[in-house]
């Protein structure tokens, strides 16, 4: 522990709290729909950095730096490659997913097949996300053990807190300018960095001679099909990112919104490049360290001048609380919108409302608890990572592709898809993971099948529904 980097992490928590209470007491909240859309008035630059911020948290700096670690830099690059990959495609479908304009991806899913597919995607949505903010607390909570006394648990509970203060009070409104304070923040830290690093190390030769011999193959001594398990869960999740959705939402319009998507695809690779080639050579430097633990040991052990060592800490608080917010806030409009307002009573048309704040606001606070107590089953970061992702890509992925791109399908095939989707998923958890291979590779291929068996043996729908969501 550092005196400079408490310092450091204490006045970045310190501004994030006086965001929370700036926006809390601005009055610009009028009901869930500014809760959950910022008003659509964000200026392009917190629009991109919001973007990249949503998407890289602790699965960037913590569990995407353990693979890198592990099994080097090459795997490492084409773990992280379906972020642009997964970007370009979203680049196709920025405009229609503006153009619809809906709340959460279940309902998006709902214009097509109806409320019973919007209530099970709705579930496996916030069943998938609870899971990812759980990850974000435990990340979280290993940064706060290396720079404070307190212990990683001790920790994971004042990041839940954080996290939670900072969603509950002001929304997106918080959460993107946030995310605009943290973008800048850890870009510039592991930027500075990499020759520092590399210094250390002494210099590119040595750093490579110095990898483990596996770790200079393409796939760092994991199968073909292992690789693709980790590379697929990744992409398919950022394919159909509610989070994504509901910011390219928000954007002014659908200019602006393809506009955020292309900033997001160029800021993207100054985040994951230098990741992956720190946490390799964290390898080389220090080997046999928790790989959870790579990019922050850098910083805590005194491979990095203080100050520099302090910002890429706090940085890394920065994407998990940012990144964390993110994700409650998302979980909580599928509480408001698509379970609540379906099904409460005179709730109809009122989740957009001051009614429906009420509603997110205490949804968020069922979600930290539920979030927390998920994180103490999982044992590192890119293990619940890898689950949260796959349940939701295995699950969602395939069915909102089909509304977007496929007429062909139906209720029936989206009910299937989301169904086998899941249930594979958490099944193969369960089974242990036979063979080492992530779920994904088993889960996808049975939702896609399902989804199209299931729209072939059943009646095309009509051109009036097509039309109705929105997206044709």
């Amino acid at each position: 522990m550092q005196t400079v980097h408490l310092v450091i992490l204490a006045v970045y928590l310190l501004a994030m709290v006086g965001v929370a209470v700036y926006f809390l007491r601005s009055g610009r909240l009028g009901g869930g729909d500014d809760f959950l859309f910022a008003g659509r008035s964000l200026p392009r630059p917190v629009m991109i950095a919001t973007l990249l911020v949503t998407w890289v948290g602790s699965g960037t700096i913590i569990g995407g730096a353990n693979f890198a670690y592990t099994y080097g830099p090459v795997a490492g690059l084409v773990f992280f490659a379906g972020t642009p990959l997964g970007i370009l495609v979203l680049l196709l479908a920025a405009r229609r997913i503006r153009r619809a304009s809906r709340h959460t991806v279940p309902e998006l899913l709902e214009a097509r097949f109806g409320t019973g597919v919007r209530t099970v995607a709705a579930a496996v949505t916030a069943l998938a996300y609870i899971g990812l903010v759980a990850s974000q607390f435990i990340g979280g909570g290993y940064v706060v053990g290396l720079i404070t006394p307190l212990s990683a648990t001790q920790g994971t509970v004042l990041v839940a807190v954080v996290v939670t203060l900072l969603t509950v009070t002001g929304g997106l409104f918080s959460v993107a300018y946030t995310d605009f304070l943290s973008a800048i923040l850890i870009v510039l830290g592991l930027f500075v960095s990499l020759p520092l690093v590399f210094a250390a190390v002494g210099g590119p030769a040595a750093y490579w001679d110095g990898l483990p011999e596996a770790a200079t193959t393409p796939t760092g001594g994991l199968t073909a099909l292992q690789l693709l398990g980790y590379f697929l869960p990744l992409f398919l999740l950022l394919l159909a990112d509610q989070n994504i959705y509901q910011r390219l939402t928000a954007a002014k319009d659908e200019r602006a919104a393809r506009a955020s998507t292309v900033g997001m695809l160029v800021s993207s690779f100054f985040v994951f490049v230098p990741v992956v080639l720190l946490a390799s050579a964290a390898a080389v430097l220090m080997p046999g360290i928790n790989g959870d633990m790579a990019v922050l040991a850098l910083a805590s052990e005194g491979h990095l001048p203080a100050v520099l060592g302090g910002l890429i800490l706090a940085g890394a608080v920065a994407f998990v609380i940012t990144t964390g917010s993110s994700f409650m806030l998302s979980a909580a409009s599928n509480i408001a919108y698509d379970l609540y307002a379906r099904f409460a009573k005179g709730a109809q048309g009122e989740a957009g409302g001051r009614r429906g704040l009420a509603v997110q606001r205490g949804a968020v606070l069922v979600i930290a608890v539920v979030a927390f107590a998920l994180g103490l089953f999982f044992p590192t970061v890119l293990e619940l990572q890898m689950y949260s992702y796959t349940i939701y890509g295995a699950a969602i992925t395939p069915a909102v592709f089909a509304v977007l791109f496929w007429k062909r399908a139906t209720t029936a095939g989206a009910v299937a898809a989301l169904v086998v989707g899941a249930a594979t998923t958490i099944g193969w958890q369960l089974a242990g993971t036979p063979g080492d291979v992530n779920g994904v590779v088993v889960a996808l291929p049975a939702a896609l099948l399902a989804l199209v068996a299931a729209s072939l043996l059943t009646k095309a729908p009509d051109p009036e529904t097509l039309e109705a969501a929105g997206v044709d």
